[in-house]
C-alpha cells in the first residue's frame, strides 16, 4: 500500500487498519474533514507532516502480518475471521442500536440513525459476502485467475461504499465517544460497534493489499 502526504484522510482512515484509532488519537477528524490531505490535517492539529506519515507508514508495515501465507488459508482465514464474525456481530448490534437510539433519543449526542445504517451495511455486506463466497473465492482456490479482472474490481468498487459506510458510522457515533454518564448498553454498542468497523478496514486491505493482487497480474 502505497502512502504519502498528499493522500486524504478519509481514504486512509477507511483503508489502513489502525489509521482511524491514530487520527482519532490526534484529534482528526476523517468524517467531516476527510477530505483534507495528511499533511494539511497533521498541520491543523499541530504536527509536522513528515511525523504523522511516519506513524502511518508504521502501520502499514504491520497491517497484514496476521495474514496466512497461502492463497486457500487466506480465504479460510477471510471466511471465518471476518465474514462469520461481521455476520454474528451484525445480529447483535442492530437491535442494540435501535434500543440506544429509543431510550436515549432526546440525548443531545444520542447516534440517532445507526441502526438504519448498521441494517443498511448488513444487507449490502451480506450479499457482498455472499457473492465472494459461492463465486470469486472457489474461483481462486481453482486458480482460474485470468478471469478474474473484472469481479476483482467489482468487489473494489464495493469496498468503496463501504468506506462511505465507516465514515458515517465515525460520524453519527462522533467518533465513538461516550457521553458522560452512558449507560452499560451505550458503552456495549460503542465498543462492539468499533471492533466491527476496525476489523471491516482489516478485512478490506487483506483482500485489496494481499489477496487480489494475486489475481490481477501478481504472483500466487
Amino acid at each position: 500500500m502505497e502512502l504519502n502526504a498528499s493522500q486524504t484522510v478519509g481514504k486512509i482512515a477507511t483503508s489502513l487498519p489502525g489509521a482511524a484509532a491514530l487520527f482519532r488519537r490526534h484529534g482528526i477528524s476523517f468524517c467531516c474533514g476527510g477530505s483534507d490531505s495528511i499533511a494539511a490535517a497533521a498541520e491543523a492539529a499541530g504536527l509536522s507532516p513528515e511525523a504523522l506519515v511516519a506513524e502511518l507508514l508504521g502501520l502499514v508495515n504491520a497491517a497484514s502480518t496476521e495474514a496466512p501465507d497461502g492463497t486457500v488459508d487466506l480465504i479460510n482465514h477471510i471466511r471465518t475471521r471476518y465474514h462469520d464474525t461481521h455476520r454474528a456481530e451484525l445480529i447483535s448490534l442492530i437491535p442494540l442500536a435501535a434500543k440506544v437510539e429509543r431510550v436515549h433519543g432526546n440525548h443531545p449526542d444520542a447516534p440517532i440513525g445507526l441502526a438504519d445504517l448498521l441494517e443498511r451495511i448488513q444487507g449490502e455486506l451480506d450479499d457482498h459476502m455472499h457473492r465472494e463466497e459461492i463465486f470469486l473465492f472457489p474461483l481462486m482456490e481453482r486458480s482460474d485467475h485470468q478471469v478474474l479482472t473484472r469481479p476483482i474490481e467489482q468487489m473494489r468498487q464495493e469496498h468503496d461504499v463501504k468506506a462511505q459506510h465507516l465514515a458515517a458510522l465515525e460520524h453519527v457515533t462522533g467518533g465513538f465517544h461516550l457521553p458522560e454518564g452512558a449507560c452499560n448498553s451505550w458503552r456495549a454498542l460503542y465498543t462492539g460497534t468499533k471492533k466491527f468497523a476496525d476489523d471491516l478496514v482489516q478485512h478490506m486491505h487483506l483482500e485489496n493489499e494481499v489477496l487480489f493482487p494475486r489475481f490481477t497480474g501478481g504472483t500466487l
